[in-house]
């Protein structure tokens, strides 16, 4: 069996975290990429499981090596999706990254068989909606929020499908139809 390497996008708000997570809770054939990072590990947090802790000098050799499909820096720290992680788990299992549109291009640029996954709401109202309703951003952020979906959404004509999520079990049947029919 071939298994798939999958970029999942979309603006905040719109499930793609509940989506990716249900899949990998219901499926022993799929797993969540696991990123490095620089920064140091959070109160339970475990090397491995939630991230690859490194060192700035060990993530700037891997750079140099060639070893990310995408990495950032971020306040200080960087973050990238590790290709060796991503080659030996697709030998055994498929593999979903959540990740912003700009990391899923770059990872695709990288790894051309990678397929990119965007998670749309079924309209700007109803995405407003889910986040105020998440009761965790101000009037403002949610704003913020809102003007980003604008830029994430002109992209989605480079992705390879797209997923309305306006059922959420309809949405996650979907993401599980393109992992199985790659």
């Amino acid at each position: 069996m071939k298994h798939v390497l999958l970029a999942v996008s979309g603006p905040s708000g719109v499930g793609k975290g509940t989506m990716v997570k249900t899949i990998i809770e219901r499926r022993s054939d799929v797993v969540e990429s696991v990123s490095c990072t620089t920064r140091p590990p959070r109160e339970g947090e475990v090397h491995g499981k939630h991230y690859f802790f490194l060192s700035r000098e060990e993530f700037e050799r891997r750079i140099q090596e060639d070893d990310f499909l995408e990495y950032d820096e971020h306040f200080g720290n960087y973050y990238g999706t590790p290709k060796s992680f991503v080659r030996e788990t697709l030998k055994t299992k498929s593999v979903i990254m959540e990740i912003d549109v700009v990391g899923s291009l770059e990872a695709k640029k990288s790894f051309p068989e990678c397929k990119l996954v965007m998670v749309v709401p079924p309209s700007v109202d109803e995405l407003k909606r889910r986040l105020s309703g998440r009761g965790s951003e101000t009037e403002e952020q949610i704003q913020g929020r809102l003007a980003r979906m604008e830029y994430e959404l002109s992209h989605k004509h480079l992705y390879d499908y797209i997923i309305v999520n306006d059922d959420l079990e309809k949405a996650i049947a979907d993401l599980c139809k393109i992992i199985d029919g790659e």
